[in-house]
């Protein structure tokens, strides 16, 4: 059996023990009894790869572990990320087939911070996902964009947003959309 199909088989044995919400079919396909992330971030140097769900249950360190990683790097400031998004980034990476962690581009943005980028950028949405702990924008270098945001699509779980110009997807927990190029 490949790992796919393993993995495929682990995700149809879990939807029982999911949280229950919205697309958690779609959530789970490819997550596995196990899930984990594996993500570096480039502006702060540090590195992470573990395991923070098993087999129904989210381990509260490792979530918190998490947090502080995905926090808004410019101010240190951290806020809970949504385990909805969490389970999307791991699903995707797991279709991905990829052992190269995430480049983690943003997670947690303060207020501060959003207001700070919406000044520079048009791209930057006033009300972002971001700003509640529910959007990561993403990149592995072994992966096209358009690969990326085709698998986080395939979760059904929240926005996909392609950045191809900039090389990342966003990916969030919200209301299923897409858009970019």
């Amino acid at each position: 059996m490949t790992r796919r199909g393993l993995l495929t088989a682990f995700a149809a044995t879990t939807i029982t023990a999911a949280p229950s919400f919205a697309n958690a079919a779609g959530l789970l396909r490819g997550a596995g009894d196990i899930r984990k992330l594996k993500m570096f971030n480039g502006r702060t140097g540090e590195k992470i790869d573990m395991i923070y769900w098993v087999e129904g249950d989210y381990i509260k360190d490792a979530v918190d572990e998490i947090n502080y990683f995905m926090r808004d790097w410019r101010n240190d400031q951290v806020r809970d990320i949504d385990l909805r998004t969490l389970d999307i980034m791991a699903a995707t990476h797991n279709m991905l087939d990829s052992s190269e962690p995430y480049m983690l581009i943003s997670g947690y943005r303060s207020p501060a911070t959003n207001a700070m980028l919406r000044s520079r950028s048009s791209g930057v949405a006033k009300n972002s996902r971001h700003l509640l702990g529910e959007a990561a924008d993403l990149r592995l270098s072994s992966r096209s964009v358009n690969q990326i945001a085709s698998a986080a699509r395939s979760c059904d779980g929240g926005g996909v947003g392609r950045y191809s110009s900039s090389n990342f997807v966003h990916m969030d927990c919200g209301p299923v959309r897409t858009w970019g190029s």
